[in-house]
């Protein structure tokens, strides 16, 4: 019988396929205090959905094959992109790119 793994919730998260990284990596409202702004964080894995499916115009199944994953992935990838960049952009709060991946496999 094999030890029990604590706090072990279905799969484990897979390694997506980043090739994008972002020089810059905080954006925020012009004029407005940094230290009165509320602050968004967008994934690595986010900002690359988004790149692929909006500026390189790729379709859901070229994302997914791009970042090693399912086209379902992608769609909820991007839903949760979408929303926290529109939140930024109408309710004015910033916008800090978190770079969760490994920086070698780029």
């Amino acid at each position: 019988m094999r030890p029990r793994q604590k706090n072990r919730v279905g799969r484990p998260c897979l390694k997506r396929q980043i090739e994008f990284d972002p020089k810059i990596t905080y954006f925020k409202p012009r004029g407005v205090n940094v230290s009165s702004l509320e602050i968004i964080e967008l994934s690595s894995e986010e900002l690359e959905a988004v790149r692929l499916k909006n500026l390189k115009e790729y379709n859901q199944s070229m994302c997914a094959k791009k970042m090693h994953t399912s086209p379902a992935t992608i769609q909820r990838i991007l839903e949760k992109a979408n929303k926290k960049i529109a939140e930024a952009l109408i309710e004015g709060k910033a916008i800090k790119i978190i770079k969760n991946y490994d920086s070698k496999k780029l």
